[in-house]
């Protein structure tokens, strides 16, 4: 299997099968074996106990991997249906000659007429990364009943439906158990609508020379739980508080202090030295009652605003905030500070209405305020995440963390990161405001706008997980807090 550390767009997989068809001069035959041989052994290694086979094909050379590991199935004596649709006979060469000895082995074909057989294991072998539109009538009707069946399923390269490049589904896509992407892994299998239908992803690299000598060039990166004791900042023996850095949070309108509350004990427990929080003045005895480290005050006293701006090493700002004259003036000198800036929330939704470059600083939107950022829909956003994460990252000058599921973190002049954790538990109120501590005080601690964008949104979805367990459902923001600490020194982590 290949390595998962770099993600490309369907264009460099076809590059890379085109040059090694060329190196082996046997016209794609042998890596289509290759394939089938490969998804054969994933589906006898993940369901050692099936004995009864279906397999969708579709007329491309998907369908011919689906016709070589339904042949290798039968000839280990395992009951293989394979199935077809009306019009769905192999139409090139090579998914042609793999029909040809699935027949020879004593394989027979139906045509799917509205129903499937019941069988241990599906395989879908039907689109591969040919979809450049909405599945059509017959073949959607095929994916819903097959999702309908709750039948375990393995998606050869990547669910039906699914766009390799953007993980988008317009229309159906195949709800699969387990994904093998073919020779490269697929950006559009780790984030946006397709987490809802790849399950565990694998990567079949066959006999391909690696990315890097022929020649192509990653769209992203890829950062899961074995990346983050290298991205975390190193402490010396002999540091102290100040050198750890100063967080000033700005934030919590009235009915909205939690928020801000939220942001600063998750600056705390990533590993700011200080933190001051600037608030509405009713919010400050609660803020100290409830967290005591913290060095709470009233933003509207101009003179100890100006000097908790002039002690801090970096300042953020959104977490319930508001839009109203208080929050536009806290939004002004937080702009104009001459510090490293965190924005989110209603800070973000402050630059939508007063759109401005902000070299330097760190955004994180979720998709409806990127795309009140972008002057898009959210459905746009959501459609190409990679394209609304770059048009950010061109349009304010600025480091971006693009929330949701399968975050990306994007940088001028760099190449994106995609954050491979988190989970649907984080879907609730409050845990932006946990994320933007969690950066504020990593670049607090000295790492750059990008390094502590990357690094804190990798370190909030671990900690999101590690919270999170097998229930997920009703998990709060504050859960993340405890294990936020732990995350933050990996060299106790087991």
């Amino acid at each position: 299997m290949a390595a998962l550390s770099e993600l490309y767009k369907s264009a460099a997989v076809r590059t890379l099968e085109t040059q090694a068809i060329e190196r082996a001069g046997d016209g794609g035959w042998g890596l289509m074996q290759q394939a089938g041989q490969a998804a054969w052994a994933l589906l006898q290694q993940e369901w050692p106990q099936a004995r009864r086979l279906l397999v969708l094909v579709g007329s491309g050379n998907n369908g011919g991997d689906g016709y070589v590991l339904a042949r290798l199935a039968v000839q280990q004596g395992c009951a293989v249906t394979v199935m077809a649709l009306a019009a769905g006979g192999p139409r090139t060469e090579l998914a042609r000659r793999a029909c040809a000895d699935y027949f020879a082995a004593g394989g027979q074909l139906q045509v799917f007429s509205g129903q499937l057989p019941v069988a241990d294991v599906v395989v879908d072998a039907l689109l591969g990364l040919g979809l450049a539109r909405a599945p059509e009538a017959e073949v959607a009707q095929l994916i819903q009943t097959l999702n309908a069946s709750a039948m375990p399923v393995l998606a050869i390269d990547l669910p039906s439906g699914v766009s390799a490049d953007t993980g988008a589904v317009a229309g159906v896509a195949v709800v699969a158990e387990r994904t093998l992407a073919m020779l490269l892994p697929h950006v559009g299998l780790y984030t946006g609508a397709a987490l809802n239908h790849v399950g565990k992803v694998s990567v079949a690299s066959l006999d391909t020379a690696p990315a890097a000598s022929a020649g192509l060039q990653p769209c992203a990166h890829r950062a899961d739980a074995a990346d983050l004791p290298r991205l975390l900042p190193q402490r010396q023996r002999d540091w102290h508080k100040g050198r750890n850095g100063h967080v000033l949070l700005l934030g919590g309108d009235h009915g909205t202090g939690g928020a801000v509350l939220l942001a600063a004990q998750a600056a705390l427990r990533s590993g700011a030295g200080l933190v001051s929080v600037g608030t509405r003045r009713l919010h400050v005895p609660a803020l100290l009652a409830q967290c005591p480290e913290l060095m709470a005050f009233d933003a509207r006293q101009g003179p100890l605003l100006q000097a908790r701006l002039s002690a801090a090493t970096v300042v953020a700002l959104g977490p319930g905030l508001g839009q109203q004259p208080w929050a536009e003036a806290l939004y002004a000198q937080a702009t104009q500070a001459a510090l490293p800036l965190v924005l989110d929330a209603d800070g973000l939704n402050l630059l939508a209405a007063r759109p401005q470059q902000l070299p330097g600083a760190i955004l994180t939107p979720h998709p409806g305020e990127a795309a009140r950022l972008l002057g898009w829909s959210t459905a746009a956003v959501q459609a190409d995440r990679l394209a609304a994460l770059q048009a950010l990252v061109e349009r304010y000058q600025s480091v971006v963390v693009l929330k949701g599921a399968g975050s990306l973190v994007g940088a001028p002049q760099a190449l994106p990161w995609l954050i491979d954790a988190g989970n649907p538990g984080m879907a609730v109120g409050g845990m932006g405001d946990v994320l933007t501590g969690v950066i504020a005080g990593l670049l607090a601690q000295g790492l750059s706008p990008l390094q502590a964008a990357r690094a804190g949104a990798l370190l909030h979805a671990l900690a999101g997980d590690r919270a999170a367990g097998n229930q997920p459902c009703g998990m709060m923001p504050s859960d993340l807090l405890p294990h936020l600490r732990v995350l933050a020194n990996p060299e106790v982590v087991r």
